[in-house]
């Protein structure tokens, strides 16, 4: 795999001398310190306060002294998985989760009041539910969402953000009715009697995005919804902001078609980026950038493209996931691949043979092993011991696939917060094998080097929740997930939220530990995590965030 260079302009800010009460570096040895020195938004020391101070006379600087007491220093924490634009644009809309809603009436009066402060005609957004976690254990129909309103849109977004449920205005606009065909990848719900029920998954969200919108065929969750530029860049600032809040300085946006392109680049040129963003694009968009000539990576320290972005299976927080013999929870549904086994994997030859880093989204053994096996074949055509394709969720690999994964130098990227969230909900869904949801502990035993990271709006982007959850696989209902050798210990989690990421996006030569030579990203914290009670991880504060040697957040 090609490595990042870094070729825009150095930072020019001064020299700065950082004491803490203890910096851990995360680097091979895991070592810890008590000062750093910075110049130019790099590190150049790390040690003990006189060491640093000696490497800054060596250097001729004179060093402004930050003194943080008895705070702790990590590296910024790199969020690998996530989707900023779509994070910034559900900020704008209703709030239907667990803490705002817990039965379908309340979520209907929210969405009520919401249609009552929006000028006429505009649509009715809302986000966050998951039907487990609602009092009737069931999707809201769109019967009920016609009572916020029927001469308008209303969309109910799924916490998975692979679909949701709208309402009979938004069918009958786009002339969907009980005798629309699914797309390919997607699905338009039906009651037994054949009636739309107005819950939709997948590729049938393409009817959300109207007539000009992002069309992205069968190869996603279409979730590309549009507002004008400006309110796109405001929403990415807001986002910005909450990454910031939780100690984030870089993210790997795992979604990305022409509409985030297009927004980051004017972030870029506006001076706006404040955090390091590496972009997968999305497989529809494969062979356009083959044909420009993207065939490794490319950028500078702030906004790069890493790689391709694929789907093999659906969510299984949604039950669009793929199993061929049925949900545990509901026999009639299978879920579904997003690609026959062969079309798949000649997209992933396609992309092998071009240098390019892939990143799927899998959760059943089904869909895992449809990636593994083209993984291998593409690699047994041009072999590369440094490709690092990477598995995105990897909900519920087989023990012998996790072992394959090792000698193909597979990484997965988890999200230990999607257990944490709705872990009991898998097991209701597919059973007993639901308790490995995310088996960290298992990869760890293979010799897997994994990372963690948010998948935000999914879950909100708060690093020492997820690093607390891989700890403990405690659920936010307080169910331990499945037995503790799935566990793994808080230094292990910590690497996987920082270097780890760097690795998964290519950037380890600059990114995910504090060491001489990298950029001085990093978080600052009201306490250890790696010395307070597993169970009192996400009780710490992240106090100040630092990109490239510059404080970009504190606290209030």
């Amino acid at each position: 795999m090609r490595k990042l260079h870094a070729f825009d302009r150095p930072d020019q800010t001064g020299p700065r001398l950082i004491t803490a009460r203890v910096i851990r570096t995360v680097d091979a040895e895991d070592a810890t310190a008590t000062a750093m020195l910075i110049d130019r938004g790099r590190i150049v020391a790390v040690g003990s306060s006189a060491a640093c101070e000696e490497a800054a006379s060596r250097a001729g600087l004179q060093p402004e002294r930050v003194d943080l007491g008895d705070r702790v220093v990590v590296p910024g924490f790199i969020d690998a998985h996530a989707h900023p634009l779509m994070y910034g644009q559900m900020m704008t809309w209703v709030d239907c989760g667990p803490a705002k809603a817990g039965s379908i009436p309340e979520i209907v009066a929210l969405l009520k009041a919401a249609a009552e402060d929006l000028p006429p005609g505009r649509p009715v957004r809302g986000y966050g539910y998951e039907h487990r976690n609602l009092a009737e254990q069931r999707h809201p129909t769109r019967f009920e969402l016609d009572e916020v309103a029927t001469d308008r849109e209303v969309y109910l977004m799924n916490a998975s953000g692979h679909g949701g449920v709208v309402n009979s205005h938004t069918l009958e606009i786009n002339g969907v009715d009980r005798d629309t065909p699914n797309p390919e990848g997607g699905e338009f719900f039906r009651d037994a009697a054949g009636e739309l029920t107005g819950e939709l998954s997948d590729a049938a969200c393409n009817i959300l995005t109207g007539v000009h919108g992002v069309k992205i065929g069968h190869h996603g969750p279409n979730f590309h919804l549009a507002d004008e530029p400006e309110e796109h860049l405001r929403q990415l600032d807001a986002a910005t902001q909450r990454f910031l809040a939780g100690g984030v300085t870089a993210i790997g946006d795992a979604q990305v078609s022409r509409r985030e392109f297009d927004m980051y680049l004017r972030l870029a040129e506006a001076g706006r980026l404040e955090l390091r963003v590496s972009m997968y694009l999305l497989s529809h968009l494969l062979d356009d950038a083959l044909e420009m000539g993207l065939v490794g990576q490319f950028g500078n320290a702030h906004l790069s493209f890493a790689g391709i972005k694929f789907y093999a299976d659906g969510t299984l927080g949604g039950w669009t996931a793929y199993f061929p013999d049925g949900y545990v929870g509901d026999p009639c549904r299978t879920g579904q691949l997003y690609h026959e086994p062969a079309d798949y994997a000649e997209l992933i030859r396609k992309a092998h043979a071009a240098g390019l880093q892939t990143a799927t989204h899998a959760q059943s053994p089904t869909a895992i092993e449809m990636v593994v096996s083209a993984i291998e074949a593409a690699l047994a055509e041009r072999p590369d011991p440094d490709a690092r394709h990477r598995i995105e969720h990897c909900g519920l690999p087989t023990p012998e696939q996790i072992a394959r994964m090792a000698t193909a130098g597979i990484r997965p990227v988890n999200q230990t917060q999607h257990y944490f969230n709705w872990g009991e909900g898998v097991e209701e869904a597919i059973g007993t094998p639901g308790e490995r949801f995310n088996p960290l502990g298992e990869f760890q035993a293979a010799g897997v080097p994994f990372t963690i990271s948010s998948d935000a709006p999914v879950a909100e982007p708060i690093p020492l929740e997820a690093i607390q959850t891989a700890v403990t696989r405690v659920t936010r209902r307080g169910h331990r997930l499945g037995p503790d050798s799935l566990r793994v210990s808080a230094a292990a989690a910590l690497r996987a939220h920082t270097y780890e990421g760097a690795v998964s996006l290519g950037r380890e030569d600059d990114l995910g530990s504090l060491e001489p030579g990298k950029v001085a990203d990093f978080a600052v914290l009201s306490d250890d995590p790696l010395d307070v009670e597993p169970e009192r991880i996400t009780e710490i504060r992240v106090t100040e965030t630092w990109v490239g040697g510059e404080r970009r957040y504190r606290a209030a």
